[in-house]
């Protein structure tokens, strides 16, 4: 269980990370196929601007800090797999400026653009809450809105590939 602000990582191919109530928040799956390596980050804010000790908790931290963290495990950036949930405008109107979720999916996909690290799916904004589990060893990457049937978002069919980008 991945809470918020934090991350984790796997090689364990029985292991299932998830994220559950992701609302404003962002869960940021990572896979890498080939090294048998996933991790998944609850992103709760767009920027660190105090110097938290807590880098999963900030998109602009928590993007590269995964990332190490999958290296270190024996991912390679060139093979890693960015699945993103959440990002729900949970309070007031869409569009304003607290709207943290459109925020924190705009963030967390600009450090990935920073990072080199492509996007194969998504499942974001809207105004429910969602789960998110990571199965390790399948590289297999699941979504749950609330009152809703859970869903294979990773590897997609062929009609939802187009939709991820």
């Amino acid at each position: 269980m991945i809470r918020m602000g934090e991350l984790a990582t796997s090689t364990d191919p029985g292991a299932v990370l998830a994220a559950i109530g992701l609302g404003s928040c962002v869960g940021l799956a990572l896979i890498d196929r080939g090294a048998g390596v996933a991790g998944l980050a609850h992103i709760m804010l767009p920027a660190d601007t105090g110097g938290s000790l807590q880098p999963g908790k900030f998109a602009d931290t928590g993007v590269p800090a995964l990332i190490e963290r999958m290296a270190a495990r024996g991912a390679l950036r060139v093979r890693l797999e960015a699945v993103l949930v959440g990002g729900a405008q949970m309070l007031g109107a869409a569009g304003n400026r607290l709207d943290v979720g459109a925020r924190n999916e705009a963030a967390t996909r600009s450090a990935l653009t920073r990072a080199g690290v492509r996007i194969v799916a998504a499942e974001t904004g809207g105004t429910a809450g969602r789960t998110v589990r990571v199965h390790v060893g399948r590289g297999e990457v699941s979504v749950k809105e609330a009152g809703g049937a859970v869903t294979a978002l990773w590897p997609a069919s062929p009609a939802q590939m187009g939709a991820a980008a």
